[in-house]
């Protein structure tokens, strides 16, 4: 199967090539490299990978990349709450216009398949102790949920010409080629390693994880399920052990890096944000399971950082 990844140069995009390689697909990279090509530079000894530079805004650099193409995962956006906060505008096109515009070009290419990464930050809120599931009632409290809701919204009501599939991740962690420390996970490893110190905001919030090789891995089996299993259906992806409080990640942190960290919890009751997620649909549906755990993600990061296999960590090519 010939397809295309929109954000193929970034933190999770840069890992869906490979793993779909390894699966045996043609993909066609499609990134504009805002933090540089270093993630894209390992995928040209790869036969069955190309890649094309272009902005996922701009119709005439996306007609080319979509040639001959039975599948779009569409994973290019502005990503995260404060990233978006700082420019709306911005967020509004590329997480929102840009998305609409690319499943319209899809269906007059007649594309079979749509992968749309969204996220779990569309529960916003949980109002019990239920765990969340992908029919509860979805109330984003952030411009990048906003739009990600928007996008889901539309192509679930779409006439299924293109087959539609929305994946709704947990909080991404672990090492990948294009590398974040901007990500819960990775950014209290690396602070405690490097700082010994650790500023915790909201410790009672819940959260679900998922490492970025199993990200991948999900969407690999997304593109290959039959209609009847994927086409029109939303998945969370993660693992439903993998839910945490800030206070229980902090705690594995700790246990891997050593104990003379200083933590200083700074109370605060006002995140909208608190859900514990459901993965057992992408289980039973899809056979997906997870290979790595939050503790695993910490000790590889912790690992990379000792050995200086990552330096230089203040650069802001790792954080969107």
């Amino acid at each position: 199967m010939k397809v295309l990844v929109t954000g193929s140069g970034g933190y999770v995009g840069s890992v869906v090539a490979r793993e779909l390689l390894r699966d045996g697909h043609t993909v066609v990279g499609f990134d504009l490299l805002k933090y540089g090509g270093d993630a894209v530079l390992g995928l040209y000894p790869e036969p069955n990978f190309t890649f094309i530079k272009g902005d996922v805004r701009s119709r005439a650099a996306l007609e080319p990349a979509l040639a001959g193409v039975d599948a779009i995962v569409h994973l290019a956006a502005l990503v995260g709450d404060p990233a978006c906060g700082r420019d709306k505008g911005l967020a509004r096109a590329l997480n929102l216009d840009a998305s609409l515009q690319l499943f319209d070009l899809a269906r007059a290419r007649g594309v079979k398949r749509f992968l749309f990464a969204s996220t779990c930050s569309n529960y916003g809120k949980m109002q019990n102790a239920d765990f969340l599931t992908e029919d509860s009632e979805l109330r984003p409290v952030s411009l990048y949920a906003e739009t990600k809701v928007a996008v889901e919204t539309h192509l679930l009501a779409s006439d299924q010409k293109v087959e539609t599939v929305v994946l709704r991740f947990a909080t991404v962690f672990g090492l990948s080629p294009r590398m974040r420390f901007d990500l819960t996970v990775n950014e209290f490893t690396m602070d405690a390693l490097t700082k010994r110190k650790l500023v915790v905001y909201g410790e009672q919030f819940w959260r679900p994880y998922v490492h970025v090789r199993d990200a991948a891995r999900a969407i690999g089996l997304a593109i290959a399920a039959p209609s009847a299993k994927a086409a029109g259906k939303v998945f969370n992806v993660g693992d439903t052990e993998q839910n945490f409080t800030k206070k229980q990640l902090v705690e594995m942190v700790v246990a891997e890096v050593g104990d003379d960290v200083a933590v200083d919890y700074v109370h605060r009751d006002e995140d909208p944000r608190d859900y514990r997620v459901s993965f057992a649909r992408a289980a039973r549906e899809l056979g997906f399971s997870i290979t790595r755990t939050v503790r695993d993600g910490i000790h590889e990061v912790a690992d990379a950082l000792r050995h200086g296999v990552i330096t230089d960590l203040d650069n802001p090519r790792y954080r969107e």
